[in-house]
């Protein structure tokens, strides 16, 4: 039971982030500059993830230990986007 409530409130979780991002397309634009500019670096999820808090209303700790799984699928999408871009050029 325990699990179905974790899984419906992480479903909770990325449903309100998506709307956010719907809601403000900003959002998506600034946070691919971000990823972009932090791709490959040391620490790049705590550097990205600092920036965009810094410059969005999307607010990721720093630290990976306190990454929702929203904060944490965010993350890996934006990297996953930025390697595809750089496969392409």
């Amino acid at each position: 039971m325990s699990s179905e409530i974790q899984l419906n409130r992480e479903i909770q979780e990325l449903r309100g982030f998506i709307k956010k991002l719907l809601q403000d397309l900003d959002i998506l634009n600034r946070s691919m500059e971000v990823a972009r500019a932090h791709f490959g670096e040391r620490d790049a999820d705590a550097r990205i993830a600092d920036e965009i808090s810094r410059a969005t209303s999307v607010k990721i700790p720093q630290d990976a230990r306190e990454h929702t799984p929203a904060d944490k699928l965010f993350l890996e999408v934006l990297k996953e986007v930025v390697e595809e871009e750089k496969a392409l050029y």
